[in-house]
């Protein structure tokens, strides 16, 4: 990692996890203008300083898959998970459309083929978007149904080979409770993989973890709701959040 002294960004080619919460206000379902701008304001500001940086949308901010399955015997699982991957692109074309707002250059792609609307996701021409400087949204998920999109995101992180997967929350890090119902909660400023697993702390789900630890990739989870947390994180390196890794943060 870089830091910031030397006038290039701490990080090269960074993927970040929104998930579809981002998009709305807290306690509310759908997406708030104000919300999305603010994202995309952030985003094209950390672009513009030669960032290479792919994002994977969430969807539940629309339907949760997983959610909307239980008790619901009109429809089947396997639908209500690609309900919940076409939620996703609603959100993904949102922000394509507020970053092309600012002026950033930023590609769609989706797992699931929609041609009018987003590229199909091919991994050589996603890192050439990259490499180009351009913005790359990643909509649908895998494309597979029973796959989180936390797991989607561990996975395009190893095949877009960057530097860093960094999970957006609306609280400044892991912690050993859930800090907004116990205040007594502990909150982490590093993290090994096997004490994620061994104490069954809330980072991603266990397949995404998983996935992370076997590629050596590390997780940095941190609170972008605080205005400049996108940029501070991955152009300043600022060590905000909890760094979840096989080894010592640098």
């Amino acid at each position: 990692m870089t830091g910031s002294s030397s006038g290039k960004p701490a990080f090269r080619r960074v993927l970040l996890k929104l998930s579809g919460e981002s998009f709305g206000r807290p306690g509310e379902g759908g997406l708030h203008q104000d919300e999305i701008s603010r994202i995309a304001r952030e985003v094209a500001a950390v672009a513009s300083q030669g960032v290479e940086l792919a994002i994977v949308v969430g969807g539940g901010n629309i339907l949760r898959g997983s959610a909307f399955a239980k008790g619901n015997p009109l429809i089947k699982e396997p639908t209500a998970h690609y309900m919940g991957m076409t939620a996703t692109v609603i959100n993904g074309l949102a922000l394509r459309d507020a970053l092309e707002h600012f002026g950033q250059e930023v590609r769609l792609m989706t797992t699931i083929r929609m041609d009018q609307v987003a590229e199909p996701f091919i991994q050589p021409k996603a890192v050439s978007h990259l490499r180009k400087k351009r913005v790359i949204i990643l909509a649908s998920g895998t494309g597979s149904p029973f796959v989180t999109t936390d797991t989607a995101a561990a996975l395009r992180a190893k095949e877009l080979e960057v530097d860093v997967l960094m999970k957006a929350t609306r609280v400044d890090g892991v912690y050993s409770a859930d800090p907004e119902k116990n205040p007594h909660a502990i909150r982490y400023e590093t993290l090994s993989y096997e004490q994620v697993v061994r104490d069954h702390l809330k980072v991603m789900d266990m397949t995404a973890i998983g996935m992370c630890m076997d590629n050596d990739m590390p997780i940095l989870v941190f609170d972008f709701k605080r205005e400049g947390n996108i940029e501070r994180a991955i152009v300043k390196g600022e060590p905000l959040g909890t760094w979840v890794a096989n080894r010592p943060r640098a």
